[in-house]
Parts: structure tokens; C-alpha cells; sequence
């Protein structure tokens, strides 16, 4: 135990109910919020009547649960593959989880040599489908990349899809990124992903709240996403259908608070169709990562605004812009119609005219005047509705 951190007896206990209480139980939250930890630990371990809330058949499983538990075991075994187990109260504990309630994790296991607490202080969720298409793999990577490279850590689930996408964006430039697991830290899922996730925590960090060598279920992939949007300032997400567990986190993060993000699709992608609903509710529409940045970030921390590109007749002058704008598409005009058409004098016009011909957007045919090709086709297309 380090200075300022939990006690290794708070430690201990948290371990044996890591083991015995599932993800996100509420009611156990309730009793640790009451009595404590080393309480609940000790009532389970010597038995007696239920706690308040708990049925005999639930306080039942939960006494079968910890007779098997072995919180000495778990700790040396986390330990010997490098894992290490926040609680709170240590100064590496991230705050931000305190706002999950009854719900807060028991604790958190974690490989990675990087500062939890600090991370998750400047950090952004990227989740969504994971048989995601092309463009959402695309999207991830981008945005992923784009965060680190503003400083910004890359928190998602380390599962097929756009998980990946992002987590591979942000260590192809050498980024932070966190992956948050529904299983013990020490056995990487899904497998086929267990080099990216070996690589992430050795470039960032692998976090969950289960200890080592549990399995992943579905329910503990729903209460996992839990987590990801509490760890971080904000989330985004890149493709979702209408039931995909992204929305779970975005929907999470909206109830914590937390900014909420989605990036567009085709409007007949079924894998967009989850993202336009949020969209269509409070959350923001981002594109880039400049744009996630500034929603989440300090003040100042502005996206560059968006324009089309500069043409060459935009650096013209004002007066300039309306003598060419006056000139038919088609065909020549005399200068006193120029004139007219542009709200000049005649004298204005033709000194403009003759600007004009020397950046070669006119010409001159006898006393009249008239486009050249090249202009023809730039003031058409400007002139055309949008």
C-alpha cells in the first residue's frame, strides 16, 4: 500500500466480493455503500440471515459463490501477470466511476503502467458495430488517431468491429488508448483479438471489473458498457443498428451527463440507423476529430470552421465581383449594361472590366464584352441553384 491509498484489508475484502458479486448489482452497491466492505465480506463468509433487499435464494447463491472465493489467490495471481486492482480510495481510483451510484465497480483490475485517474481525466469513448462496413472501420481509425494526436486518450471495448478500428488508429500513431474488458484482464476476448489486446497494455491499459480468469457474458458485455461511459468525457459512436450494445454505453453516458456523439451514415444503412436515432434525440453530430474536441475539451478548444474551397474569383474585390457577376453566361454586353447590371457607374465598370482582363476572367469584342471559357464555366457553376 502506497500513501494516501485504500487499506490492504479494504483491498482484500473488495477482491473476495469482486469474486462473489456480479457487475453493476445495485443492491450490493447499496449494502457496500452501508455497511462496507469488510461487513458484507464477513457476513458472507459466516453466514447468518440475508441482508436487507436479498431473498434467501439470492443470499443462497451469493453464500455459494463465496465459500469458492479466494481473494489472497486472486491478488498474487493478478500480480504475477501484471495486473494490479484499484479500489476506491486509491489515489489512482478514477473519480469519474463514482458517478455509476450503487452501481460503481467493487473494483478495478488493470494491466498497463500508465495512471488510470489521469488518463480517464482527458479521455473520449469510440464504440459501435461490430460487423461494422468499410466506412465505419474507416471512421474509427480516423477519428481514433485524430484524438491521440490532440492528446487525447482513445477509451473502447477491445471487441471486433469499430472497437478495434479505433484501438488500431490510436497505436498506429503511437497514441493512449484503454480497452475495457467484460472478463479478467489476464485472459484477452475475443481471441482472435488477443495480440491487439496484449498490445494494448503495453502501449496503454487493459481495465475491468471482474477478476483474473473469468469469462465473458452477455449480460457482463451490457454492464461493462457502463463503464466506458463513466470513465470518459464523452462518447462516440461510429455505426450501430437500433439494437446494438453502443447505444447501451451512449445511453449511459446521457443519463451520467456525459457528452454524447454519433457519427452519420447512409441514411438506408441499417448499421447508421441506431446513430441517426440519437442523433435525431440530444446528441451531437461530429466528423472529425476537431469537432469531438471541442465538444469535450477546454474552452478555446474550437474546430476549425468547415468551408469550400477558395476559388480564385473569392480574392477578388467586391466592386470586381459584381462587374463579373453582371456579365451574361452567354454572349457579350455593352458597358453601360455591365454597368447597369452591377449598380456602377460606367467609368467604374470599364476600369473594372479591364482589371478583369488582365486576370483573365473577360475579353474584349468591339465596344462589348464578354466571359471567357474558363470563366464561362466557374461563374456558371456558381450561378447554378444548390
Amino acid at each position: 500500500m502506497t500513501g494516501g491509498d485504500a487499506s490492504d484489508a479494504e483491498r482484500v475484502d473488495r477482491a473476495f466480493l469482486a469474486r462473489v458479486i456480479e457487475p453493476g448489482d445495485e443492491l450490493a452497491g447499496r449494502w457496500l455503500r452501508e455497511l462496507g466492505a469488510g461487513e458484507i465480506a464477513r457476513r458472507l463468509s459466516e453466514g447468518g440471515g440475508p441482508l436487507p433487499g436479498a431473498s434467501e435464494k439470492r443470499w443462497a447463491g451469493l453464500r455459494s459463490r463465496a465459500a469458492r472465493a479466494d481473494p489472497a489467490r486472486d491478488l498474487a495471481d493478478a500480480a504475477a501477470a501484471g495486473v494490479r486492482f484499484l479500489v476506491p480510495g486509491d489515489v489512482e481510483w478514477p473519480g469519474q466511476l463514482d458517478d455509476l451510484g450503487d452501481g460503481r465497480p467493487v473494483g478495478l483490475w488493470v494491466r498497463g503502467t500508465a495512471h488510470t485517474r489521469m488518463w480517464a481525466l482527458r479521455s473520449v469513448a469510440v464504440v459501435g458495430a461490430r460487423a461494422c462496413t468499410e466506412y465505419g472501420a474507416h471512421m474509427a481509425a480516423v477519428l481514433g488517431a485524430g484524438l491521440a494526436e490532440r492528446g487525447w486518450v482513445v477509451v473502447s471495448g477491445g471487441a471486433y468491429g469499430v472497437d478495434g478500428a479505433a484501438h488500431r488508429g490510436v497505436l498506429g500513431v503511437g497514441g493512449a488508448t484503454v480497452a475495457v474488458l467484460a472478463c479478467g484482464v489476464d485472459r484477452p476476448y475475443p481471441r482472435g483479438h488477443a495480440q491487439l489486446i496484449n498490445r494494448i497494455a503495453e502501449q496503454g491499459l487493459v481495465v475491468g471489473e471482474l477478476p483474473p480468469g473469468e469469462h465473458p457474458t452477455q449480460s457482463r458485455f451490457i454492464l461493462r458498457n457502463r463503464v466506458i461511459a463513466a470513465l470518459t468525457r464523452g462518447t462516440v459512436v461510429v455505426e450501430a443498428a437500433h439494437r446494438s450494445g453502443a447505444l447501451v454505453t451512449a445511453r449511459a453516458a446521457q443519463r451520467l451527463g456525459r457528452f454524447t456523439m454519433g457519427v452519420p451514415g447512409p441514411a438506408t444503412s441499417a448499421l447508421s440507423a441506431g446513430v441517426h436515432e440519437l442523433l435525431r434525440g440530444d446528441a451531437v453530430l461530429v466528423s472529425d476529430a476537431a469537432e469531438i474536441v471541442e465538444l469535450v475539451g477546454d474552452m478555446g478548444e474550437l474546430a476549425p470552421a468547415k468551408r469550400g474551397p477558395v476559388l480564385p474569383r473569392d480574392l477578388l474585390e467586391p466592386g470586381a465581383r459584381q462587374v463579373l457577376a453582371a456579365l451574361p453566361g452567354r454572349g457579350a454586353a455593352a458597358v453601360d449594361a455591365v454597368a447597369r447590371g452591377a449598380g456602377t457607374t460606367v467609368d467604374d465598370a470599364v476600369g473594372r472590366l479591364y482589371e478583369l482582363r488582365a486576370l483573365g476572367y473577360v475579353e474584349r469584342h468591339g465596344d462589348s464584352w464578354k466571359l471567357t471559357r474558363q470563366a464561362m464555366i466557374s461563374v456558371s457553376s456558381d450561378r447554378r441553384p444548390r
